[in-house]
């Protein structure tokens, strides 16, 4: 089994915001140090739980405190850039770092309707997003009717992916990432025989799984340390806004609506959770069934260094 890492800089309370930024880069320090494959980072703008809206700047501090873990994103979301500005950001990466850098490719068009506007994108068409993944690709394999700087060997391209994105993902000849209550879904087996048997490429397809996973000492304590992720999806229902994280026994001591209960347990049943040989063998039979490649990890928690120990009881696990 492959293991990565996603962490999305997730702020917690109490704290400064850009300290999420410097634990980022220790986890990424730590997940080498542990053996896992892939260090990822995300962008989201202006959503007051999560500090990274800058991908390419974080992989350049993180790719000073590594050495051999790859690094990429996860994913860069193309309808808020050019492509030759996402070409010319990872192709720096490249160079500082070469042959360790990945480039995930996401179509969200922002958080918000503020943000959309914000970010002068407000919608965006399949044909279009089809146009500008296959302009990265000609920017990064030197198709283009301009080079982007500096030239440098391939970087390896990923399609983030909802159901509609396996079917571009295949017809793009590139690895997919499927996220989110797909990952469980029934019917996931299908669309991905359907994705390797449509795949239009040089190289072979390539699935990768992008969940969350708590591997604790027991099943409660995974539950407990997978709460504070729970509690601030439950929250957005009532205010609107995904907030920081917070300790769990501040929102186990406080009252729980009966609407944030069903949400928390809703987010909670998507999850995978238990002691690391029960967390080990679902996410092995979640491959198998799936035929995925690698498993890309996305917990978070309160306390990092709790976080620490689930990175660790994971990949040790297998």
């Amino acid at each position: 089994m492959i293991l990565s890492i996603l962490d999305r800089s997730r702020t917690r309370a109490g704290e400064p915001e850009g300290r999420a930024l410097r634990d980022t880069i220790a986890r990424a320090r730590r997940a080498e140090q542990l053996g896992y494959h892939r260090f990822w980072v995300a962008e989201h703008h202006a959503v007051p739980g999560i500090a990274s809206g800058a991908p390419a700047v974080l992989l350049a501090a993180i790719g000073q405190v590594t050495s051999r873990i790859r690094l990429g994103s996860g994913g860069v979301m193309l309808p808020q850039h050019q492509p030759l500005v996402v070409a010319e950001q990872f192709r720096m990466l490249e160079g500082l770092y070469p042959g360790r850098i990945d480039l995930g490719l996401g179509t969200s068009l922002g958080f918000t309707p503020a943000v959309r506007r914000a970010l002068r994108r407000e919608t965006v068409s399949p044909d279009e997003i089809d146009r500008d993944i296959r302009e990265v690709l000609d920017f990064l394999g030197s198709r283009a009717p301009i080079t982007a700087r500096p030239k440098t060997d391939a970087v390896p391209v990923h399609v983030l992916a909802s159901r509609s994105g396996i079917a571009r993902a295949a017809r793009l000849g590139l690895p997919v990432v499927i996220g989110g209550p797909m990952v469980f879904s029934d019917r996931l087996p299908a669309l991905l025989a359907d994705y390797r048997a449509a795949f239009d490429g040089d190289a072979s397809p390539r699935v990768m799984l992008s969940l969350d996973a708590f591997a604790a000492t027991t099943s409660e304590r995974a539950r407990e340390l997978a709460l504070p992720e729970a509690w601030s999806m439950a929250q957005t229902s009532r205010t609107g806004e995904f907030g920081p994280l917070e300790p769990p026994e501040r929102i186990l001591a406080q009252e729980w609506p009966d609407r944030i209960r069903d949400r928390v347990e809703q987010h909670l049943g998507q999850l995978v959770l238990g002691t690391p040989e029960g967390v080990a063998e679902r996410l092995t039979a979640l491959a198998e069934s799936t035929g995925a490649d690698e498993i890309l990890v996305s917990t978070s928690t309160y306390d990092t260094a709790e976080l620490a120990g689930l990175d660790a009881a994971l990949i040790r696990a297998f």
